[in-house]
């Protein structure tokens, strides 16, 4: 017994344990296996197939081709994680959370489900396996495992390529219901959305700002479901679509520019690139505006700890990271630009409007 032991038992008396915080332990040694549930339930279609009523392990097993007592095993996993409930024994019902997972919800309730397919997927989880090496090297793994970098590899695989632009479209969709609101969009009259996929937030703010009108930027991959989004929103007149290299050149013509989500893929230099690239075209009076998580100084005591995991997948995956608000001053100054201002959006979004303008 060392002398810490001993003085924690003197006296028949043991330390009180945080039986809390040791939970909170628990439940993140064990996280890679609810991660692996939650994936399996999702590529099974399970919260849909379950839908807004309830459903049998049996006839779930029976509807998939799964094995019975496996799948019942799988259920109760998933009401231990609080995305089904058990009614009955062997009856599951979703959720309040489990419904964010059913694809084919309505409302204002936006659905997670291609967001967690997505990112459950082992193409995004192998590159994890070698966090430990990341964290030696500051190199990306992904590229060790895979032979080339996140976005080469979406390339050469359209299917992934596809499911990989609508999550980032579902990840936009809580952003894009905000950010019309806490801009002056209306004193500009061309916003170019670069590296803006399908064009979710592009449409978004223009439905708002009617005199306003838009170029969306991006590669051929992401710009692939682009022309069905804008034509359903009936916004095809008043969006151009351009396809290109943002590291090469940026789109002529717009006296706004928007960046939304792409800063942090990059490392410093490489972000440094796209902003002059923007930098050669912008006019004078534009206006540059970055929308992306901002780190806080240091971590505060109660953090939103989703951005810090985003951090370490952004140096694992793809080679980014998340940014200070003097990280986006430094950016900004690399690329011929002053940080003006940044604007938090209401929470839930741990987003912030950065504005700048041409040094």
């Amino acid at each position: 017994m060392t002398d810490g032991q001993d003085q924690e038992t003197r006296n028949g008396q043991e330390a009180p344990v945080d039986w809390q915080a040791r939970g909170a332990l628990s439940r993140l040694v064990l996280g890679q296996m609810a991660t692996q549930a939650l994936g399996t339930a999702v590529r099974f279609d399970v919260f849909d197939r379950i839908g807004s009523g309830e459903l049998t392990a049996d006839a779930l097993a029976a509807s998939l081709g799964t094995h019975p007592q496996a799948t019942l095993r799988l259920l109760r996993a998933l009401a231990g994680l609080q995305l089904l409930s058990e009614t009955e024994p062997g009856l599951f019902r979703t959720t309040a959370a489990g419904d964010f997972l059913r694809t084919g919800t309505a409302g204002s309730m936006a659905t997670m489900a291609t967001m967690a397919r997505m990112f459950t997927d082992p193409v995004m989880l192998r590159g994890w396996d070698l966090l430990d090496e990341s964290v030696r090297t500051g190199g990306t793994t992904f590229d060790t495992v895979f032979g080339t970098d996140f976005f080469g590899h979406l390339k050469e695989h359209p299917e992934l390529s596809a499911a990989f632009n609508e999550a980032m479209s579902q990840g936009t969709r809580l952003t894009a219901g905000t950010v019309p609101h806490h801009y002056d969009f209306g004193r500009f009259s061309t916003l170019v959305d670069i590296g803006g996929g399908d064009g979710t937030l592009l449409a978004s703010i223009l439905r708002e700002h009617p005199k306003l009108q838009g170029i969306l930027f991006d590669t051929a991959e992401g710009l692939a479901q682009a022309p069905r989004r804008l034509a359903d929103e009936g916004l095809t007149g008043r969006v151009a679509l351009e396809t290109g290299d943002f590291f090469a050149s940026a789109p002529a013509g717009g006296d706004l520019y928007l960046l939304k989500s792409i800063i942090h893929d990059w490392d410093d230099e490489r972000c440094a690139a796209i902003l002059r690239r923007i930098r050669d075209v912008i006019p004078a009076h534009g206006s540059l505006l970055i929308v992306e998580p901002v780190l806080p100084a240091t971590v505060p005591a109660d953090p939103p700890g989703g951005v810090y995991l985003s951090d370490l997948n952004m140096l694992v995956n793809v080679g980014g990271r998340e940014r200070t608000a003097d990280d986006f001053a430094s950016l900004c100054t690399a690329g011929g630009f002053v940080l003006r201002s940044l604007t938090p959006l209401p929470a839930p979004s741990i987003f912030q409007i950065i504005e700048a303008s041409p040094a």
